[in-house]
């Protein structure tokens, strides 16, 4: 089908674009509703004009035996050069995954705005984060995996009501290469990677809690501690964090085999004390995503966040077969305090503000795995360590 290019200045009334004067058709056929126009729009636009990351490392081969991997998220592109960062690719690890926040391609500057349909904001964050050394560091140095987050989506705290989410989508999968992967196939960011042998097998799993997912529930006490934006939506709202066509997906995937399951989520899965945004902010699809693990009887699952500007370190039994535990790392440039009084009852120790990047270490020797929290610098300031066992792996 043949779609000539719609000047700039059309993009927020596209269905009034749809001739030029002297009645030359530019949408063959007409598109019925501005989102069609939209995406009439974004189809003209080739790969090529859109940012791309610097080359990386490839990902470990199928059979690579996993014992490292690294987490980080929330880096503003706009400041000046991260220490975690550089440190982090100072490391000798065999992943790395960048779980949301990449980029603040929802703000000018300081300040908080709307995408509009160009999403120019957001492509000049990527375009900015393509040339910071720090970054290009880590690409050259570690294989990296890539989730999103409402920054890094394009609207803050934004879910499936964000009228640009498909280009924002294909933005984020041409810079991070995976256009021609699955994932590039499909709606949605989710995808997922498996390493090694029987007995030493690691999967992977990067979900999307973003392009599916329902709005949330307002707070009735906005700043307050313990609802600071959000309630917990009431039984039966039939509120959606992954949408049923990721839901399908992710119940195939834990039925796929492993010995340690890495499920990375942009936000948090475990804590319940808070009103940001989280897992909790939908009590229902909190309790779906146990009740599926269960069901599947995935083992040697663990849960690996970002979000918060804050680092924490989770475990919980009862809610899992079990042990349920997560790793919650942030930010990597983005810090607001020193400390924090927040302390949930699954928490291991206090939170961590300050800037950090977290690590997952995998002894298949010794049959355990070790949660870190690493400062800038690399020091570890916070950690638990678990049995196999403790996580259903024999």
């Amino acid at each position: 089908m043949k779609r000539i290019l719609v000047a700039g200045a059309c993009l927020f009334g596209l269905s009034g674009c749809a001739t030029e004067p002297g009645g030359i058709s530019i949408f063959t056929p007409k598109p019925e509703s501005a989102q069609d126009a939209l995406e009439y729009y974004y189809d003209t636009i080739p790969d090529s004009a859109l940012p791309k990351a610097p080359a990386g490392k490839a990902l470990p081969a199928s059979d690579a035996v996993i014992s490292k991997v690294l987490l980080g998220s929330c880096l503003d592109e706009e400041k000046g050069p991260s220490a975690a960062l550089m440190s982090l690719a100072s490391e000798d690890a065999d992943l790395f995954l960048m779980v949301g926040d990449n980029v603040y391609g929802d703000r000018d500057g300081r300040a908080y705005s709307a995408n509009e349909a160009d999403l120019d904001e957001l492509r000049e964050s990527f375009a900015d984060l393509a040339d910071r050394e720090d970054f290009q560091a880590v690409r050259q140095s570690v294989p990296m995996m890539v989730a999103w987050d409402d920054h890094d989506y394009g609207a803050n705290d934004s879910g499936k009501e964000f009228p640009f989410r498909g280009y924002a989508e294909r933005i984020h999968e041409v810079f991070w290469g995976l256009e021609d992967e699955d994932v590039g196939q499909w709606p949605g960011t989710y995808y997922a990677r498996t390493f090694g042998p029987e007995g030493q097998r690691t999967q992977v799993i990067m979900l999307d809690t973003r392009f599916f997912r329902s709005g949330l529930t307002p707070t009735d006490e906005w700043g307050v501690k313990g609802k600071e934006r959000y309630l917990p939506a009431p039984a039966g709202s039939m509120q959606d964090m992954l949408g049923a066509a990721q839901w399908t997906w992710l119940e195939n995937q834990l039925q796929q085999p492993a010995d340690i399951r890495l499920i990375a989520s942009s936000i948090q899965v475990m804590p319940t004390v808070h009103g940001w945004e989280a897992w909790s902010t939908m009590p229902e699809e909190r309790q779906r995503l146990f009740d599926l693990i269960d069901k599947t009887d995935a083992t040697g699952v663990v849960f690996l966040s970002g979000d918060r500007h804050a680092a924490y370190i989770y475990e919980q039994d009862g809610v899992l077969p079990y042990a349920a535990n997560e790793l919650t790392s942030s930010s990597l440039n983005v810090s607001f305090a020193t400390e924090l009084d927040e302390l949930d009852e699954r928490q291991i120790g206090a939170a961590f503000p300050p800037e950090n990047y977290g690590a997952v270490e995998i002894d298949w020797e010794g049959r355990t795995i070790t949660l870190k929290v690493n400062d800038n610098a690399g020091a570890t300031t916070r950690e638990n360590t678990i049995g196999f066992a403790e996580i259903g792996v024999n």
